[in-house]
């Protein structure tokens, strides 16, 4: 396998570790220079579309959301994302790891997206620096 042919296996698959497929619809919020670019290149590269940005009015079959202590009122940032989702859709919330500025402490992030009408379903390491905790609304309200 050349080198070239590994890193893109490498970008693809963590893009696939967020149970994205190709086709899908993405929107993005809360980017920032410490954002990880390899892990927004490899959904590009994987659902074949460029990511949406904040201000679109596109429906998301994902919502991207970057996201770090100090950056406001979560609950208000997850019920924003929700107005730009799809009705099966997920957001992905993505969070510096502990240890990490601007880290956010687990027990926050069930009690507002709980809060939200959100339920947690998976966490992931999503890149060096960012933890995943993918939500969903409830069956019943999708």
């Amino acid at each position: 396998m050349s080198a070239t042919a590994g890193q893109a296996q490498g970008e693809r698959g963590l893009a696939e570790r967020l149970g994205l497929k190709p086709g899908q619809v993405v929107q993005e919020i809360g980017w920032d220079e410490d954002s990880d670019d390899e892990l927004r290149e490899s959904i590009e590269n994987l659902t074949g579309t460029e990511l949406l940005d904040e201000e679109t009015d596109e429906v998301a079959d994902v919502v991207l959301l970057w996201w770090r202590d100090g950056d406001g009122d979560l609950f208000d940032a997850l019920s924003d994302a929700m107005r730009s989702l799809a009705d099966a859709g997920q957001i992905w919330l993505l969070t510096p790891k502990a240890g990490r500025d601007g880290h956010v402490e687990p027990s926050d992030i069930g009690e507002d997206a709980a809060t939200a009408g959100l339920s947690q379903t998976s966490s992931i390491s999503a890149a060096p620096d960012w933890s995943g905790t993918r939500l969903v609304a409830p069956k019943g309200r999708r």
